[in-house]
């Protein structure tokens, strides 16, 4: 493996803010190591497609740069190693514990090509320090890993492992590391955060957590959450969303279906009646907010009546974003061995529950014409209100920033400022 000056290493990632955040850590990792003249391709395996594009990608990389070696790590790397060790442009694959250590990327032709571990012996997740994510707008802070449910759709508790926490104390570290320089705002995230502290002395909850980072690190402009279970969210986490004005009014919620039934044969723990119950509590402390979700289209034993009521969730829960799967076998889920309806029958209901997910985020956007936001901009150009809805603008300003804009037109996907009425900052 070379490590040879002026070739830095290039982290290729796929999936969820998780494997944003680790990506950045690993970044430290490989440099400590004196890695280089690498990519490390940091894969997904939530659905058989996304293992279909990190093989493509890692390809198409080879082909590219075929005097570079290519580690292959993340959670696919982690519940199928044998996939990507058969691919002759691999050089190594490492599990997701072995990514997040430095000797992982100190190795020679004596060490083993694959190194994967079992990822269930992890009982402990500690904080990976790291300064920003390359600008001033956003970072991702982990405080958790892993997940102790088993929905019978879902491979990442093999890739992940058992539920983790990082420690508060290293949390708040963390978020006052990047705070202090310059980053405008940080997002919680994990596998499944609203398990957060069970594990840990005193179980703290989630909205502990959430308290104590406003309270500790007052430079702080804005707290985000990421992806959270509804049956999990604990009153502190209620108390917070409602009265903290620097925890964002968006909540991504990982509902995955509108049906009892399909619900119950998914092995979730909510009900339908509990995820609009939840979003009519949610908007009713905290009027402003704006919910995004996970659905699954074309989930085993599915009836047309089924996913009429998933289709009905999107305006009954008032969603605004949505995060839509076509049904995918994975291979060694109790999903995969169900009665399956087929790809097409999938992609046809995702592509309607896409529509409706589409005139929903109209609908939301038109809501903030003519109205005065906050808008924090992430590039030239682009900014996010605090809800997260995306902003177009002309006019000076660097990532990072917060500008009061006053809002002129929402499209259908995207919100446009009118910088001539913008307020002075």
């Amino acid at each position: 493996m070379s490590t040879a000056p002026g070739n830095p290493v290039e982290i290729v990632t796929f999936g969820c803010r998780l494997n944003a955040y680790e990506s950045e850590a690993m970044k430290g990792r490989a440099a400590e190591a004196g890695l280089g003249d690498a990519v490390i391709v940091n894969t997904c395996a939530v659905t058989n497609e996304a293992v279909r594009q990190a093989r493509q990608t890692i390809r198409k990389l080879k082909r590219e740069a075929p005097e570079r070696a290519i580690i292959v790590t993340g959670c696919a790397a982690q519940t199928e190693p044998g996939t990507f060790a058969d691919m002759p442009e691999v050089a190594r694959v490492i599990g997701n514990a072995e990514k997040m250590t430095v000797s992982a990327y100190a190795f020679d032709a004596a060490h083993e090509r694959v190194r994967v571990n079992d990822i269930f012996e992890l009982k402990e997740t500690g904080a990976h320090l790291i300064d920003g994510f390359g600008d001033r707008a956003r970072a991702f802070v982990q405080v958790q890993n892993g997940c102790d449910h088993r929905c019978t759709f879902c491979i990442i508790p093999y890739g992940r492992g058992n539920s983790r926490s990082v420690p508060m104390g290293d949390v708040v570290e963390q978020v006052r590391r990047l705070a202090r320089n310059g980053t405008a705002e940080v997002v919680l995230t994990g596998v499944d955060i609203t398990s957060f502290g069970a594990d840990l002395p005193g179980t703290p909850k989630l909205g502990d957590l959430v308290q104590k980072i406003l309270k500790l690190v007052p430079e702080l402009k804005r707290l985000r959450l990421s992806s959270l279970d509804a049956v999990e969210a604990d009153p502190a986490l209620l108390r917070a969303i409602a009265e903290e004005e620097r925890l964002m009014p968006h909540l991504h919620v990982s509902l995955q279906a509108g049906d009892d039934m399909i619900l119950k044969r998914m092995k979730r723990r909510h009900s339908r009646a509990d995820a609009i119950r939840f979003c009519a509590e949610l908007r009713r402390l905290r009027p402003d907010v704006a919910f995004g979700a996970d659905l699954i289209a074309g989930f085993p034993t599915e009836t047309d009546a089924m996913f009429a009521n998933t289709l009905d969730l999107v305006d009954e829960c008032g969603l605004a974003y949505l995060h839509v799967f076509p049904f995918s076998p994975r291979k060694g889920t109790p999903a995969a061995r169900m009665p399956q309806l087929g790809a097409g029958i999938a992609k046809a209901r995702a592509a309607e529950l896409r529509a409706a997910g589409d005139a929903a985020l109209a609908r939301h956007l038109k809501r903030h014409e003519g109205t005065m936001q906050d808008v924090l901009i992430e590039k030239p150009g682009f900014g996010r209100l605090k809800d997260f809805s995306p902003v177009a603008f002309t006019g000076p300003g660097g990532a990072g920033d917060i500008v009061p804009m006053t809002i002129a037109e929402a499209g259908q996907r995207i919100l446009t400022a009118d910088t001539g009425a913008r307020a002075a900052a």
